[in-house]
């Protein structure tokens, strides 16, 4: 019998494949013929799977999306749908965490979103997807903030859109920052920087 191919499964191992040879050499040595030798592929077998490499390039900065969306989403829903026992203000404070490079993983996971973001601007068929992604950032900080008011953990005179603003361009240029320069930014400093901000949002200023 001829062996069963899962296509979402397989596309997810080629989009892995673009993510690691990016991750080692750069997004623009991310070429068919290298991502179909990291994958253990035939070049052909790929574009079976991708009609193109601005196809691939497209499906492996959504796959990125997803995956960072996913890990996320535990802590977005822990903290939104909250049992009783939950610590708003702890549980804030790891939501946001999650979005900072704050380990090896992190780290790249930022380097390879920086990149593909980067990409974007001479790629316009990468453009909706970053935009999507800063569009979801800025509706979940806004929730969050309003949230955290509602449960009087905030000023109730706050401008949420303001301040939704303010954190998620916070938590990108940390991340920015501490992608490029890990030294001068520790895991430990993000975390500072982050409780920091958090405490001024509390005291309303």
């Amino acid at each position: 019998m001829p062996k069963i191919v899962d296509p979402v499964a397989r596309r997810r191992a080629v989009a892995q494949a673009v993510l690691s040879v990016a991750a080692r050499q750069g997004l623009e040595h991310a070429s068919l013929r290298n991502v179909a030798d990291e994958a253990r592929l035939a070049i052909g077998s790929v574009r079976h799977y991708f009609a193109d490499h601005d196809e691939l390039m497209t499906f492996t900065m959504r796959e990125l999306s997803r995956r960072i969306g996913d890990r996320i989403r535990i802590h977005a829903e822990r903290l939104l749908t909250p049992d009783g026992s939950t610590d708003r203000r702890a549980g804030t404070e790891e939501l946001l965490a999650e979005f900072l490079p704050l380990d090896e993983a992190r780290r790249q996971e930022s380097a390879l979103w920086l990149a593909f973001t980067a990409a974007a601007h001479t790629r316009p068929q990468l453009r909706p997807c970053a935009a999507e992604m800063q569009a979801d950032l800025h509706t979940l900080m806004t929730r969050v903030l309003h949230e955290a008011r509602r449960a009087g953990g905030l000023p109730g005179n706050m401008d949420i859109e303001l301040e939704s603003t303010r954190l998620a361009a916070l938590l990108d240029g940390l991340t920015l920052q501490a992608t490029l320069l890990p030294d001068r930014y520790p895991s430990k400093l993000l975390r500072q920087v982050l409780r920091r901000h958090l405490d001024a949002l509390r005291a309303g200023s």
